[in-house]
């Protein structure tokens, strides 16, 4: 079989809301995996910020198959140890013994649960910034800060202002006493990984206290050690009312958490939401594994030296402007509006990144992707930026 093979296969049962992709995969191991005609990439967008560690790994193929011939679900009507556990471990990693935790299966149910809390405190405007991405469902939609995906799709929910990201000031003329909640990405990513000012997070959270306003920060990407720490708001000192959760949570299975603290987490009564499949079985399993990796393999240590690898030799090759992020979320920013081009490249050559915007090529791989692995991307990149140039 071919990747057109199946690529027509797609084209024919497939909505067409992603575009048409030009290779299948059907198997990986590691940061490694094979398209259907045996040809070998290496991964540095990990499914999006999904797989981090990587493609079948030991621990997680065990702890998956070991639940799913146990009982794979049984809905939130009952308990189970998994999600109980994992519910503990979240909270303790907050550093907050008020936190409670619900689950849910990705970042954009996550963030809807945000949202809906946020309306328990009796208010309904909310403060989100501008290029933000919060999500594709209709309230997380709402949040997200990109005319060309939300105004296909208008009216969305009222009473959400933008503010450009990092603008204190602005943030500052947003925020009243009328305001339920602020929705911030300690970086965002779908925006090209963006960081913001260094006190940002810390003016952020004054501001929010002072007009009892709920602080939910969007950790979706961020999180699950993949910018040296849990959830990538650790940096700044602060602590959030509410923290969204999924992506590498899982493991490269589908699950979100949002975790509410201190007042936050008494806001939601019996009734108030839910979610069939949040907090499975199985899937809980799978993040408990992952956790239990990072933490014995140190992991998050282990991304801060790689990131000052791939900034020190990146930013040195021709054509690239900066490179931004922090631990393995980068984004690689070129002097022209190459990128798509350069993605396209690489691809050839063996190596899967994404084109963020036209001008910045975004990665974030495993976390236990080796240096070996990290040398052979920077290679093929200054080959391929050579090319170009």
């Amino acid at each position: 079989m071919k990747n057109s093979d199946l690529i027509k296969r797609w084209s024919k049962s497939i909505q067409d809301n992603y575009g048409i992709p030009t290779i299948a995969l059907v198997r990986g191991k590691g940061s490694e995996v094979y398209d259907v005609e045996g040809k070998k990439y290496l991964d540095l967008l990990g499914g999006i910020a999904t797989n981090v560690l990587g493609h079948a790994h030991p621990a997680v193929v065990k702890a998956v198959s070991q639940q799913v011939a146990t009982m794979g679900h049984v809905s939130n009507f009952y308990a189970h140890p998994n999600v109980i556990e994992l519910a503990e471990k979240l909270v303790a990693m907050t550093g907050e013994k008020s936190g409670r935790v619900f689950f849910a299966q990705s970042g954009a149910e996550a963030n809807e649960a945000a949202l809906k809390l946020s309306r328990r405190t009796g208010r309904t405007r909310i403060v989100a910034t501008q290029s933000s991405f919060h999500g594709r469902t209709m309230g997380a939609l709402s949040l997200t800060g990109q005319p060309s995906k939300r105004e296909p799709f208008l009216p969305l929910i009222k009473g959400i202002s933008h503010v450009p990201y990092g603008d204190i000031k602005a943030m500052r003329r947003a925020i009243t006493k009328k305001t339920a909640m602020v929705i911030l990405e300690p970086i965002m990513g779908e925006a090209g990984v963006i960081v913001p000012p260094l006190d940002y997070l810390e003016q952020v959270r004054e501001l929010c206290t002072a007009n009892g306003a709920l602080l939910v920060i969007d950790a979706v990407q961020t999180g699950m050690g993949r910018t040296g720490d849990w959830f990538g708001y650790e940096y700044s000192g602060i602590t959030p009312d509410v923290i969204t959760l999924a992506k590498g949570l899982g493991g490269g299975l589908p699950l979100g958490a949002m975790i509410a603290l201190g007042n936050a987490a008494k806001l939601f009564a019996p009734g108030d939401h839910g979610s069939t499949f949040g907090g499975n079985p199985v899937t809980t399993a799978a993040a408990l594994a992952v956790i239990k990796v990072i933490e014995k393999e140190k992991l998050m240590a282990k991304v801060r030296k790689d990131q000052e690898l791939i900034m020190q030799t990146v930013a040195l090759i021709p054509g690239v402007k900066e490179v931004r992020g922090a631990g393995l979320l980068l984004g690689i920013e070129l002097e022209s509006p190459q990128a798509v081009t350069i993605a396209r490249e690489l691809q050839t050559l063996g190596v899967l990144v994404n084109a963020a915007n036209a001008s910045t090529i975004r990665i974030a791989p495993a976390l236990n992707i080796s240096t070996m692995q990290i040398k052979k991307f920077c290679s093929l990149f200054e080959k391929v930026m050579s090319n170009e140039r």
